[in-house]
């Protein structure tokens, strides 16, 4: 069934440029083939645009995709790495008007000096529309003491911070172990670290201190959605036990203040569950372009609309989804 309106905005859409993709290969060689080349509309515009013909008209938001430079790049070249890969994102946004309509700002979250001074050249001189944060930062959570600045900075400018998890392979499922099997690090062991980014923000009070804050999650709220009266029942416990988390509202009215992505890969229960907990004012049409898919996206898109297609919501929050909540959300042009 198809919806009976047009425009999707993919609110964030991950892409390698080729000029930043020779830069970073020269320091990290060894993840070319595993990491970048297995997936081609990462890095090439003509079979992402294929891709993006079949669903038309759609537009993308950029960020850059795959490995943080943090994880590969001492303070200095990552914020180099940064640098160069924000100017080529904003460079297409500029040449393609008509794929896409915006861009998420890439940060060397190893390096916080350069990474306020990108974010406000990125959405200054660049017209970007949020920064991108990948959780954990290089082991460390997101709620600490030096990030707090970011997220002051990012609540002055009504601008989101986009969360992405990044757990890595070595991160074992049983501490008797030294690496993940069977992929769990990203099948589960993902969504987990979104959920745990978006509790330590949520307990560290900092969703209380900045409530201007926006802070867009993946693939749904990771088990946030699911789990909600669970989370409700057991920060209760704590809040009237000796040790409570300090919060002026349950914390559960915290979780609700984040935005979610449509990334469950077509499943409409799931999706319902997220538009249930979060509004459909605070969910945004993404599918995790071009990556977790055997086609590089094609599915991911495809399985997406049919899901949402099968939502049973208005059309007027079909199209908040789709259009509206992006648009606002990141005040883009169109």
């Amino acid at each position: 069934m198809k919806p009976p309106y047009e425009l999707k905005i993919d609110a964030y859409a991950h892409i390698i440029p080729p000029k930043y993709r020779e830069a970073f290969y020269k320091v990290a060689p060894k993840i070319h083939d595993q990491q970048i080349m297995a997936c081609p509309p990462l890095y090439d515009l003509d079979r992402r645009f294929r891709i993006m013909d079949k669903y038309e008209p759609i537009r993308q938001v950029l960020n850059l995709g795959r490995v943080p430079v943090e994880h590969v790049a001492g303070p200095a070249k990552a914020a180099d790495l940064a640098q160069r890969a924000n100017d080529e994102m904003a460079e297409l946004v500029i040449k393609y008007p008509d794929r896409f309509v915006g861009a998420l700002a890439t940060l060397a979250m190893n390096n916080m000096d350069a990474a306020l001074k990108e974010a406000d050249r990125c959405i200054k001189d660049l017209k970007f529309k949020g920064v991108y944060l990948h959780t954990p930062v290089d082991e460390r959570p997101l709620d600490a003491p030096e990030f707090l600045p970011l997220y002051e900075k990012m609540a002055e400018y009504d601008l989101p911070i986009v969360i992405h998890p990044m757990r890595r392979a070595d991160h074992p499922d049983y501490l008797k172990e030294k690496t993940s099997r069977y992929n769990m690090f990203s099948l589960f062991g993902w969504p987990y670290d979104t959920t745990s980014a978006m509790a330590r923000l949520v307990f560290s009070g900092i969703m209380e201190k900045f409530p201007n804050l926006k802070i867009l999650t993946h693939h749904l709220g990771g088990m946030v959605p699911f789990y909600a009266e669970r989370i409700r029942q057991f920060t209760q416990v704590m809040r009237s036990g000796e040790e409570g988390l300090g919060l002026k509202k349950d914390a559960i009215d915290y979780f609700r203040m984040f935005y979610a992505d449509t990334a469950t890969y077509g499943n409409p229960t799931a999706l319902m569950c997220g538009v249930t907990f979060f509004g459909a004012d605070h969910v945004v049409f993404g599918v995790d372009f071009p990556l977790g898919d055997t086609e590089f996206g094609d599915r991911n898109y495809r399985q997406t609309i049919n899901a949402i297609a099968e939502m049973d919501i208005t059309e007027a929050d079909r199209k908040k989804i789709y259009e509206d909540n992006a648009r606002n959300l990141m005040r883009l042009p169109i």
